[in-house]
Formats: C-alpha cells, structure tokens, sequence
C-alpha cells in the first residue's frame, strides 16, 4: 500500500502541532509496513499512489481532494475543524455563501464553500475528538458514518522524561509555569505572564517567535518573571524533560483542536490548565486538567494556584493519557484506509 501524505505548500515553513502529527503518523504506519512519502505535488503525481490523505481543510486544499477525486482515488482527510463550528454558524456561514453568490454571479466561493468541498468530496473523515466529529456533521452538514475519531498520539519519552536534564542545562530550578507554543497573541503568553505575576513562580516559555510577533514578544519578555528559551526541537530530550521539571502547564489559546502539548505534558507528569475552548475528550483528564476562558486572567491565576496547592500525583496524569500512543493512530487509519481502497473498487 502506498499513501500520498498532503498538505497546504507553506505548512513546514512553520513548527507545531499539525506538522508533527503528519510526520509521527508517517512513522507510525512506516511500522506497519505501510509506504508513506509526504509528496511533492508539482513534481509527483497522484495516481502513483493508492490513498491520498490530506491534512487541513483549509488553504486551499480543498484543491487536492478535488484532483484526487477526478483522478478516481480514495482521499482521507484530517481536517481540524476548530471548535466554534457549530449548527448556528454552519446556517449562517450557508447563508452568507448563498449571499456571495447571488451578488457575484457564483463567481466567488466563500471559505466555508471550499472546506465544505474538501469534506465532501473526501471518501473518509479523520476528527481527533468527538467535538470535532460533532463540528464537521452540524455545521457542514457531513453524514455522520463518513467521520470516525482517531486521536493523536504521544512519543514513549515524554513518559519516561526526566526533569534534571532540563534544570541542569538551563540552571532553572524545577516548579516553574511552562508553555510550550508559537509565541503570538493567539497562543496568548502575554495573558498567561499578567496571571502569573503574583505567583512566586517562573514563567517558562518555549516555542518560536516570528519577526511580525516580534512586538508580542517584547512585551512577554519585558515581564521580570518570564524566562524565553525559543526553540527546542521536538525530538530534543530537554523538550520533554521541561515538561516533567514544571509544575503546571499552561495553554489558554484562542482555540485549539487537540493539542499535542497538553498531552505531552500529562504523559510527563504535570498538570494543565488550558482553554476552554478545544475539541478533546477530557473523560480521563479530570482533576489533572482545568479549563479557563482564554482571556480571563483571573481563571487562568486560579485554575494554577488550585493546582500549586494541591498536586495531582504524577501517575495520575500519566495515566490520563496512556492510552494515546501513535502505533495505535496507525492501526485506526490503515484500517481506514483498507476500507477506503475497498469501498473504492465497488
């Protein structure tokens, strides 16, 4: 079996979540002995392949389903829709596109015509939680049987990590706030710096910082308790071991799909607060994760203090997520994709 990985032209230009997704969900089916090439699709051709399998629903690879469709190939999408697609915003979104094409003759598509066009025309859906699923089949109007829920995965390390290998590199004693992001407004440090202020506590920051943010990050920096490491790559040992060295992650995006971050951090030990504002199943999580409104200071400055005083023991958020690893992603969507080359032939 031979899988197309895609994705939007300008996606490894960047660092985050999605790109590791793609790259540990290589790894993991290349165990299985499946082939898998993240492929170049000015250089390469589709039918080279049996399942094409798209990752984002938007910028425009909408494009790419619909070139693999006309080809005749099962396409799979992972689309990670954001949580504020909802049945309301769907109606309204439908509305809006019906607007727009009436005023433009059907000239011009909205964002929302072309995610609807990559979901439809997608033989199988791939949502990292049931919120998600939920997203895609109320304000897409996809049938429901053509979504199933595959959740990311996390490395072994992060279970085994050690919290000394941090601290003695970077001289930082252990206990501090961590977060592990893009440092921009919407992964929203800032806020979570004015929460911590009064907390005795360093304010850890891992993750890289774009010159247009480059504002955002003086104002972060300027805040005496707020310790900016930049980049550690993913597959760096001192990533996971910062995790096990904190003493509470944080995460109050704007809105997240399933972030690998706080998983990634409960596998290491430590608990979480993060948004209230995500698509992941939180059923096992309870009592080592907190949700906070992204903008609400004082939630946030609760949501880690109720955490300081009282600890979660470290086996309790490990298990919260044990049973998150890649190898079993890859079992669910070679599965997929045998019933897609299945389905197909009919």
């Amino acid at each position: 079996m031979k899988i197309a990985f895609l994705s939007y032209p300008m996606l490894f230009q960047y660092s985050g979540g999605l790109q590791v997704q793609i790259r540990e969900t290589a790894a993991a089916l290349e165990r299985l002995g499946v082939a898998v090439r993240l492929i170049d699709s000015v250089r390469e051709r589709l039918t080279d392949y049996d399942v094409v399998h798209v990752f984002s629903a938007i910028n425009g690879n909408h494009r790419l389903v619909e070139c693999a469709k006309d080809f005749g190939l099962p396409v799979v999408v992972s689309p990670l829709i954001r949580p504020h697609w909802n049945y309301r915003l769907g109606w309204l979104a439908r509305s809006l596109e019906r607007g727009v094409g009436r005023l433009t003759h059907w000239q011009i598509k909205t964002e929302y015509r072309q995610i609807t066009s990559c979901l439809e025309n997608a033989n199988a859906l791939l949502a990292l939680g049931e919120i998600e699923r939920q997203s895609i089949i109320q304000a897409f109007q996809i049938p429901a049987e053509k979504v199933c829920v595959v959740p990311n995965g996390i490395p072994a390390r992060f279970f085994e990590a050690n919290a000394e290998v941090f601290c003695k590199h970077f001289k930082i004693e252990p206990g501090f706030i961590l977060t592990v992001a893009s440092v921009n407004a919407h992964k929203n440090q800032l806020t979570v710096a004015q929460a911590t202020r009064d907390t005795g506590k360093r304010f850890v920051v891992i993750g890289p910082s774009l010159p247009a943010d480059s504002d955002y990050l003086e104002a972060l920096t300027a805040w005496p308790h707020v310790i900016y490491l930049g980049v550690i790559d993913y597959d760096n040992p001192l990533l996971a071991s910062a995790y096990a060295a904190a003493s509470v992650f944080c995460l109050p995006s704007g809105s997240e799909v399933m972030p690998l971050s706080v998983m990634e951090s409960l596998a290491a030990g430590t608990p979480v607060v993060m948004t209230k504002c995500h698509c992941m199943d939180l059923t096992a999580m309870r009592g080592a994760v907190t949700e906070v409104s992204p903008m609400d200071d004082k939630a946030i400055y609760s949501g880690i203090s109720g955490f300081l005083r009282n600890m979660p023991a470290v086996e309790i958020c490990r298990e919260s997520v044990g049973q998150y690893t890649w190898d079993a992603v890859a079992d669910k969507v070679f599965s997929c994709y045998e019933k897609c080359i299945s389905n197909n032939r009919q």
